[in-house]
């Protein structure tokens, strides 16, 4: 077998590994959430969120993960030296993903009500409002520890040797499609770039996890409780035109209302550091010549032509697609 050959031949290995991972995850998902049904019947609607997250994430970290990975193992990883990082680097990085997330998050919530005539509904920003202790256990935690644990050690360590820039997007673009829901798909492949630069030039998992967790205390823990703080029912419904109903609302929510307010100036400055960052810095990022760097113009070909990634990208996008409309 020609390198050529060979290294068309482990990306498509890749793929078929995630997309075992992904039919395993959605069948044992599916089977699982009808067994609920069947049990609590009507109730089932108003079953724990932990035990949900438990139906989703728990065949996918135990049975679908380590499944999609036995194809995977195939293909070789690259043994690299660890780097560390100083806390200044990190919280560079840190600041820097803030305009990609709010900035992925804008784009793929209008492209989801232009293409829905406004009917999507972002499930995942409906779980994290309900403000529910297991979003702590499995969004914070357990989400991108095992997340990390296949989308950057696994995947660009065997592929890191074709190109470092070709293994972080590939990886990115893998990560993106995998939640399968265009909410989340470009601010999560912007981060997946992020992260795969992060572990790419320290070859630790423990770096990338840290901000995985960052962003995901932020986005689904902090952000809801501190937004919870006030009425926004009431707010809604009040009458601007009785003075004594405001002022007695105002007093309910006034510390409420400082805690959003603070909150999101200091969210709006932290993101325009970031968009700031990203510019000033734009050209400390690092990428060096691999061993088996494949010549421009044929990186993606090579990664993104074969069958194994073509069957997963298709597949990623129809339950995008289905899912934009509410049936998947």
């Amino acid at each position: 077998m020609d390198w050529l050959t060979q290294a068309r031949w482990r990306f498509g290995r890749i793929g078929a590994g995630a997309c075992v991972m992904l039919a395993a995850w959605v069948v044992l998902n599916v089977a699982l959430s009808v067994i609920l049904v069947r049990i609590m019947g009507e109730g089932a609607a108003n079953a724990p969120l932990w035990l949900m997250f438990l139906i989703s994430s728990g065949p996918l970290y135990l049975i679908a993960m380590p499944a999609g990975l036995m194809l995977m193992r195939a293909v070789p990883e690259l043994p690299t030296r660890r780097f560390g990082m100083t806390p200044g680097r990190f919280v560079t990085l840190l600041l820097m993903c803030l305009p990609i997330m709010y900035g992925g998050n804008i784009i793929g919530t209008v492209l989801s009500a232009v293409l829905s005539g406004g009917a999507a509904e972002n499930s995942v920003a409906d779980l994290a409002m309900a403000n529910d202790p297991a979003m702590l256990v499995f969004g914070v935690i357990l989400a991108p520890i095992f997340e990390e644990w296949m989308f950057r050690k696994q995947i660009i360590s065997r592929t890191r040797r074709y190109g470092e820039k070709l293994s972080i997007l590939l990886s990115a673009l893998m990560f993106g499609l995998f939640h399968l829901n265009l909410f989340q798909f470009f601010y999560a492949f912007g981060l997946g770039l992020m992260f795969g630069y992060v572990y790419m030039r320290t070859s630790q998992l423990r770096y990338s996890i840290a901000m995985h967790m960052i962003v995901n205390f932020n986005g689904s823990v902090l952000a809801p409780w501190v937004i919870s703080q006030v009425d926004l029912e009431a707010l809604a419904n009040a009458d601007p035109t009785d003075p004594a109903a405001a002022q007695a609302l105002l007093a309910q929510n006034g510390a409420g209302m400082m805690l959003v307010t603070g909150y999101g100036l200091l969210l709006i400055g932290l993101t325009i550091a970031g968009v700031v960052l990203l510019i000033a810095k734009r050209r400390a990022f690092e990428f060096y010549v691999t061993p088996e760097q494949l010549p421009k113009g044929l990186g993606g070909q090579v990664a993104f032509g074969n069958p194994g990634m073509v069957v997963y990208i298709a597949v990623c996008v129809v339950l995008m697609a289905l899912s934009v409309y509410g049936l998947f």
